[in-house]
């Protein structure tokens, strides 16, 4: 029984190489004829035509499927480059930000620089540390200290006017009471017509408030009140705030006059420490 399997399966081997040695020999004498014999030509043209359907099939799909790779790849390709570009836009957007913010600083430096020399006192910039975060209390700390000769009562100003003044000095910082604060007190007197009068933190506001002035007193919302030297606490003549409201009530005998302050009390974190000349 095994030995006829053998045979069985030895015979089909030997009809299969046969058969395929016959289509090799058959496509050689087939292809030396084509070249040969000009007949051949004929016979190749007329089985073109029931061929051309199938060609033109096996064409287009080879085309779709070429257009379909290529479609995809350009898809593919048009979305990594799609990522890319939104990736670059915002690291572009970032470094524009702080090119803007270092423009603004170095503006405001500027700025700073600009009002020391106007100051004929001696001074140094410093930085803002911190803020207090209590209620009511608008106070700051900064990175100057004893080891500068930071002394308490020294004033502070920004660029665009007085901040406060130096309540507490430590080794390498210090504290500011800014001028909105509302144990804060400072004698001022009026640009345009020289009034005197005391402006006192109003933190509930952020503003600062004219104190005892009377109704009569020609106080314009506009005016513009600056440091008047009294009280030996800031030098004469730097801005202080500027008239934002005035109310008189004629119940009350003195009016109610808040000014906006001049110096940016919330923003800025360059300040500049004066070395008074009355302390100096």
């Amino acid at each position: 029984m095994r030995i006829t399997t053998i045979r069985s399966i030895f015979t089909k081997q030997s009809q299969s190489s046969f058969q395929v040695f016959f289509l090799i020999v058959f496509a050689i004498v087939l292809m030396v004829m084509d070249r040969r014999l000009n007949q051949f030509v004929t016979i190749r043209e007329a089985l073109s035509f029931p061929l051309a359907p199938f060609q033109y099939s096996v064409s287009w799909s080879v085309k779709q499927i070429n257009q379909f790779k290529t479609a995809f790849s350009a898809y593919d390709y048009l979305a990594k480059e799609n990522i890319e570009l939104k990736a670059e836009r915002l690291l572009l957007h970032a470094q524009l930000q702080r090119l803007i913010a270092l423009e603004a600083e170095n503006n405001y430096l500027k700025a700073l620089s600009q009002a020391s020399h106007h100051i004929q006192s001696k001074t140094l910039i410093a930085e803002l540390l911190n803020v207090d975060s209590e209620p009511f209390v608008n106070q700051v700390i900064l990175d100057k200290g004893a080891r500068d000769h930071v002394y308490s009562g020294q004033p502070v100003f920004d660029a665009y006017g007085v901040m406060g003044q130096i309540i507490q000095v430590g080794p390498i910082t210090s504290r500011v009471l800014l001028i909105n604060d509302p144990r804060s007190g400072i004698a001022v007197h009026n640009v345009r017509n020289g009034t005197r009068a005391v402006a006192v933190g109003d933190s509930y506001l952020n503003n600062l408030k004219l104190m005892y002035v009377t109704k009569t007193t020609d106080i314009k919302v506009g005016d513009l009140f600056l440091t008047s030297g009294l009280g030996d606490r800031y030098p004469e003549g730097y801005p202080v705030g500027t008239v934002s409201n005035v109310s008189k009530d004629p119940a009350h005998q003195f009016a109610t006059i808040y000014l906006q302050p001049s110096a940016h009390l919330d923003s800025s974190r360059q300040v500049l420490l004066v070395w008074y000349q009355k302390h100096a």
